[in-house]
């Protein structure tokens, strides 16, 4: 077979003689409509003048390729007063969003189903996935205008359906990227050893007996996950202190390897950049499953990038998303145990009580109006700071442990 090419329809999938000829005939055959109602849906597409032909991404550039698929002429009523598209014949894509000219006021509910194989096994069709509200945002001077939900990494696909309810927003665009393939990518162990590596906040090398300092752990570049610069729009921006470390999830799928991580980084990137049009990825640092630590948001991992991942809270902290969902899976020691390194980092250099809360002025979010006052923990959740899930109620119910062993590890260095 080849690869992103739709499979050959299964029998039990066609739908009965007598169906064809009713539907032909403008005849109601509801029993045999009921009996096969996936078979009624593609014929009702095929009869509307829907392409049979895929959707096809164009070919991998900088290890990523996209699709903007406009939605609205592709919506049919459904039960309950959702709408959805038919299940859609694409290319191969791994990575889903959709976006939308305006607000997040009114946004619908987003769920997505891809036909996909597991096990090596022939394609089949998902279940439905939600797509969670894009909540990580920036602040003023950042975007083109459009709202989303999140970009989800489901895995390579060949097939997707959306299916929407609530409120229909302007210029909805269903977003298909692919990834790219499995990478082999060289990286150090991820054991807690070579994270204790001689280097300052600042990334100077000094000795051991000479720290004062929680150290820096291991950074996996922007160039190790394969960032095209040229996506950027405009320049870096600092915060002149620190305050507080968000923790957050990307709602991606838990199953991915190694060498699907890059690419996972590739396409939050494009989706943040190109279809927001902010200025980079939201997020300063990104941990992955298997316990690597990203460098995310360019401006230089060892200063104080604003990022674009807590409306409304940007302006005084750091912000690092965990890949996965972890809403109802637990995060692994080793995401805790990067958190706890990434986290001690920062805020022992800022002289930062990990166990304490902290003054903090709401520049406007969803959640606290501009100028508010707001007593937070330094290190929180996403959900603390605006209406979200984020990090997950798993993680989440981490923080107490994260904080307490950030605490431990800023007492380690201090003579």
């Amino acid at each position: 077979m080849i690869e992103g090419m739709p499979t050959r329809t299964r029998i039990r999938d066609l739908p009965s003689r007598r169906a064809v000829l009713a539907l032909g005939a403008g005849l109601v055959a509801a029993p045999a409509v009921l009996a096969v109602p996936e078979a009624a849906e593609a014929l009702a597409t095929k009869a509307k003048g829907t392409p049979a032909d895929p959707l096809r991404l164009p070919p991998l550039e900088d290890g990523i390729a996209s699709l903007d698929v406009p939605l609205a002429p592709r919506l049919q009523d459904a039960a309950n007063g959702a709408r959805r598209t038919p299940r859609l014949v694409t290319t191969t894509f791994s990575m889903v969003g959709v976006t939308w000219r305006g607000g997040l006021d009114g946004a619908p509910t987003v769920h997505v189903r891809t036909r996909r194989s597991t096990d090596g096994g022939a394609p089949e069709w998902s279940d439905w996935t939600n797509l969670p509200l894009q909540m990580d945002l920036p602040g003023a001077g950042e975007g083109n205008g459009r709202h989303g939900t999140q970009p989800v990494w489901l895995g390579p696909s060949t097939g997707v359906q959306i299916r929407l309810t609530g409120h229909r927003p302007d210029d909805l665009t269903l977003v298909l990227m692919d990834t790219g393939p499995t990478e082999d990518i060289d990286l150090p162990s991820a054991g807690d050893a070579e994270d204790l590596e001689g280097t300052d906040l600042d990334g100077r090398a000094i000795s051991p007996r000479k720290w004062t300092r929680a150290p820096r752990p291991v950074l996996m570049s922007r160039k190790k996950w394969g960032a095209n610069e040229s996506w950027r729009n405009g320049k870096p921006r600092y915060c002149r202190t620190l305050k507080q470390v968000h923790i957050h999830h990307t709602a991606t799928t838990n199953n991915y390897s190694k060498g699907d991580v890059p690419g996972i980084i590739r396409g939050i990137y494009r989706y943040h950049t190109k279809s927001l049009g902010w200025f980079d990825i939201a997020y300063n640092f990104l941990v992955d499953r298997f316990g690597y630590s990203w460098v995310g948001r360019s401006g230089g991992p060892q200063r104080l990038v604003r990022g674009a991942h807590t409306l409304g809270f940007n302006h005084v902290s750091m912000g690092i998303a965990v890949i996965g969902d972890f809403q109802s899976h637990e995060p692994p020691k080793r995401v805790i145990t990067k958190l706890v390194y990434l986290s001690a980092w920062k805020l022992d250099y800022y002289k930062r009580n990990p166990l304490g809360k902290i003054w903090v002025t709401s520049e406007g979010s969803d959640k606290y109006r501009a100028g508010k006052k707001v007593k937070l923990p330094v290190i929180d959740g996403h959900r603390d700071t605006n209406d979200t899930e984020c990090p997950g109620a798993k993680l989440y119910a981490r923080l107490p442990e994260i904080r307490r062993k950030t605490a431990r590890r800023c007492r380690r260095y201090h003579p």
